[in-house]
This record gives C-alpha cells, sequence and structure tokens, in this order.
C-alpha cells in the first residue's frame, strides 16, 4: 500500500518551506494544498482543530503539527538521508539551536524590523548577540549539519532568505559579512544547493508580500 504524505500550507510561509525542503531532501513524494490564511479551510480547521492554523503534515491520515515537530517525525519515519545527526548529545544540540532561532532570533529581529529609533538599535543589539551564538555554533564547518545540510540547516533557512527578503523591504541589513562572515559563507554554500533553491518563494512576489504585511503592521500600530 502507497504511503500517503499531504501537506497543508502557505507558500510565503518559511515553516512551510523547512517541510518541503525535508520532503524533498528525504525523496518523499507528497500533495501540497495550498491554505488561504483569511478564509481558511475546513480541512486544516479539522486537522488542527488545536490551534486552527497551519502548518501540518497529514501521513497516511494523521496529522503532525509544528514544522519543528514535523522534521522530526520526517526524520524518524524515512531514515533515508538522516537529518539529525547520530549521536544523541549532537541531536540535542541542534534541537537547542533550532528551538533557540524559533524562540529567541526571529521574535528579536521581528521587533528590530518594525521599531523605530533607539527602539530599534536596542532590538539589533539583541538581535546581533543571538546571532552571534548561532554563528559560534557554525565555525569551521560547512554547513551546521557538517557536509551536507541537515535539521538545524532547514531550521536556519529563515535567517539566510526571510531576512533577505525583509532587508529589501525595511532597508535593516541584520547579518552582513563583516558582523557574521561565517555564516554569510553558509548562506552562499546554500545557493549551490538545488533542494534549497527549488523551495524558494519568487522573489518579487514574496517580497510584495512582506512589504504589504509590513505595512498593515505599521498602519495598525499607529491608530
Amino acid at each position: 500500500m502507497a504511503e500517503e504524505v499531504k501537506l497543508l500550507g502557505m507558500w510565503a510561509i518559511s515553516y512551510n518551506r523547512r517541510v518541503e525542503r525535508a520532503l524533498k531532501l528525504k525523496g518523499i513524494p507528497y500533495e501540497y494544498i495550498e491554505e488561504d490564511l483569511s478564509n481558511k479551510s475546513n480541512l486544516l480547521l479539522q486537522l488542527n482543530p488545536v490551534h486552527k492554523k497551519i502548518l501540518v503534515l497529514v501521513h497516511n491520515g494523521k496529522p503532525i503539527v509544528g514544522s519543528l515537530v514535523i522534521l522530526e517525525y520526517i526524520d524518524e519515519t524515512w531514515k533515508t538521508n538522516p537529518l539529525l545527526p547520530q549521536d544523541p548529545y549532537e541531536r540535542a544540540i541542534a534541537r537547542f539551536w533550532a528551538k533557540f532561532i524559533d524562540e529567541k532570533i526571529q521574535p528579536t529581529a521581528r521587533s528590530a524590523n518594525l521599531a523605530e529609533g533607539e527602539e530599534r538599535e536596542k532590538a539589533v543589539e539583541e538581535c546581533c548577540e543571538q546571532l552571534k551564538m548561532l554563528e559560534n555554533e557554525l565555525k569551521g564547518k560547512s554547513f551546521f549539519g557538517g557536509d551536507a545540510i541537515g535539521y538545524l540547516d532547514i531550521a536556519a533557512l529563515v535567517i539566510a532568505f526571510w531576512f533577505e527578503v525583509v532587508r529589501d523591504v525595511v532597508g535593516l541589513d541584520l547579518v552582513t559579512e563583516k558582523r557574521f562572515p561565517s555564516l554569510c559563507r553558509w548562506i552562499g554554500k546554500l545557493q549551490d544547493v538545488d533542494v534549497v533553491n527549488q523551495c524558494r518563494p519568487p522573489k518579487e512576489k514574496h517580497v510584495n508580500y512582506i512589504r504589504a504585511g509590513y505595512e498593515a503592521t505599521k498602519a495598525a500600530a499607529s491608530n
């Protein structure tokens, strides 16, 4: 019996791209279902009744939610091209930094992009301190996963590409060669990975989407 794999997502969301890259790296065929976040489908609400939002992976009728949880599920279910390290300690470290990206770096970067004046300066300083910690984890390696991209690389791709798109919208360049040479070299190496490029949204379309969201957020804050 063939396995049924479906992914409910939204094209511009970085978490969506994480899971797509993992599935492609593993060579897993899947059906992609695009969701309208302003008019969520009954299928999405049925599959994720707790959070009522994307991202949802459906494997043989069973839903799994949360991008990092989904990445681990994929790695444990399909053993080819492992994403997480084999060593238990190294696996724990990879999970730690993935959560650090989601719970620390991304919220701080978002604050920096939306803030102005001294508030922005403070947020930028905090974000750079966090990025420096991640930079130290990468030094001496081509990828966080070693010689090939793995779980933490997939989790960190938001820094490589989402930060770039937001920079084009708000004019704030957080990841520079001067500040983070190892991260910049890593981003350069990612450009040569086919699976990474296959899962990148169209640049102009993505910039326009982020700009619309940014402008809407700023307008709401000023009212």
